[in-house]
Parts: C-alpha cells; structure tokens; sequence
C-alpha cells in the first residue's frame, strides 16, 4: 500500500480529511488564484452519480411514492398553469418547482462510503432516497393520492427521473416553439436578444422531444390547446392519469405568493388570475426563425 494511501486512511481515521493532488492548469502547473477565480465562475460539471434501477419486486421497500406524474417541458410552455390546473384536482398535488434533481448526497468519509455499499446503496441510490423521501413527505402533507412535480430541468434527466421511479407518469407539454422563444425573450429583452433565447429555447425542446420519443407511454398536450378548449383537455388528461374529471381544475381559484414563488415558476398576473386566459396567436410562417422550423414540424406546428 501506498505512503499516500496510508497517510489518507490515518486522516481519514482522525479528521475526516484527505490530502488530494492539486489540480492542474492547462499549462500544466498548480492553479493559483486565477484558477481557482475561474472555477467558481464555472463550476465543473460534477460525475453522473452510479445507481441501479430497483425491479417491481423492490419498489416497496426501495420507494415510498407511488406513480408520480412528471411535466417534461420547455421554458415559457405554460407549465406552471398545467401545475396549478392539475394541483386544483381534489386527487393531485402539484407544489412549485421542486428542483430535486439537484439535491445531491455525498459520502464524506471512507467508513460511511463503505458501510453504504456494504448495503448496496451508492451514491445515485441514496439521491434516489432523498428524492422519494422529499416528495413523499410533499404528498402526505397534502392528503392527496398523486404528486406532480413540473421543474424544467426534468427536460434534461427524464430517464433519470423513470429509473427512480419505474412507475412514474410522463406528461409533455408542448408549446410552438416561436412562442416560446418570443415569451423567453420577451422576459429580459436586455439580458436576452431574440437569438439569444432562441438558443436557450431549442436546447430545452430537444430534451423534450427526446424523452417523448423515447415514452411510448407518456400523454402529450399543447399549451394552444388547452388555453383554447382546456375542458376537454382537461378531461384527456384525467382520463390518462385514471382519475375522475373535476370541473375545478379550470377555475383553481387566485392565487397568492403563498403558491406562486417568483423564481420557481411563473408567477405573473395571468397565473395569478385563477382561470385560464387566452393564449397568444401563433406566429406567422415568415415570424419563425430558421432554427426553430424542424420542431415545429416534429411537433406539428405550421413553419
């Protein structure tokens, strides 16, 4: 063994510590200031956490939640008046923006690493855990039967979210992606130039499509339809999810800060109205940029 291995299993041992090699600049020397000035500013990616996808048979026990149901969408889609319609249903929870997928667990020591495996449990596993764990306690204290959780970002980590839960409900809200871009845009016009968030915009709606593709399962809907007929998407929805229709889920009622947090959602006056306002007419042919003309057609919207 090592002089360094042993010299990590004594700190280890006493402090909790261990010594790791300096990282490197591209020039090859130890970063100093600059170095470390820029890691901060963009903090490195960190490795996908390893985990294993429990079968049926463990889902009691590895899992408190049962059929989750996941909004897998764009930026500006309406996902926030999808949550609130779906959270005025007298069966389904839809708190705000969760974000779970960036709560993270770490093993800070060699015994506490190794009495986990010694479980079967690593690091993805024990996230997995701490997920379930976080809705489940959102659902109980809700007294409902179904959690919707509806964060963005589930765009990005829809096979991490199915592996966690194998049961989960996926349902992918689409939008034209014109608007999305314009409403995207329209948010920050400074910070965010109409190419700018054409860019942000497309790289969304890639995850989205993929995942839907990949889900043969999963109940697509489109923000023009249900702001133009959301009874009778309203009623699709249900009848995918297997819960009765409930008239109130178009009339969720006004809400407050309370249930509308600025920075987890929308949480503009038109949300806050309680009912389903009109949407934006769709954009010209000649208003959709050249980027955004083969979603449109994958998701059937005139370009």
């Amino acid at each position: 063994m090592s002089l360094a291995r042993n010299l990590n299993r004594a700190l280890t041992v006493t402090t909790g510590l261990q010594v790791r090699r300096a990282p490197r600049a591209a020039n090859g020397s130890p970063k100093g200031r600059q170095g470390r000035k820029s890691a901060a500013a963009q903090p490195a990616a960190r490795r996908a956490a390893p985990y294993r996808c429990p079968s049926a048979g463990e889902l009691p026990t590895d899992r408190l939640l049962r059929r989750p149901v996941f909004i897998i969408s764009s930026i500006r889609s309406g996902s926030t008046l999808l949550r609130m319609m779906m959270g005025a249903h007298p069966r389904l929870h839809a708190p705000h923006e969760l974000h779970v997928g960036k709560l993270e667990v770490a093993c800070t020591n060699w015994h506490s690493e190794r009495a986990m495996g010694e479980l079967g449990l690593r690091r993805g596993d024990l996230e997995h855990l701490l997920w379930d764990r976080v809705l489940h306690r959102e659902l109980i204290k809700s007294g409902k039967d179904f959690v919707v959780e509806k964060t963005p970002a589930n765009a990005y980590m829809y096979q991490r979210l199915k592996d966690c839960w194998p049961d989960a409900r996926f349902v992918f809200l689409l939008r034209h992606p014109e608007s999305i871009a314009r409403s995207w845009h329209e948010s920050d016009p400074v910070k965010r130039p109409h190419d700018t968030a054409v860019t942000d915009v497309l790289r969304y709606m890639t995850a989205v499509e993929e995942a839907r593709s990949a889900d043969a399962d999963g109940f697509t809907v489109r923000y023009e339809d249900i702001t133009g007929d959301p009874e009778r998407e309203m009623r699709r929805l249900c009848a995918y999810l297997g819960v009765d229709y409930a008239p109130q889920m178009l009339n969720y009622g006004r809400k407050g800060n309370a249930e509308l947090v600025r920075g987890l959602g929308d949480w503009r006056e038109n949300i806050r109205t309680g009912t389903v306002q009109p949407g934006r007419e769709l954009p010209g042919k000649d208003e959709v940029p050249e980027r955004l003309r083969p979603m449109c057609a994958a998701w059937g919207y005139p370009s």
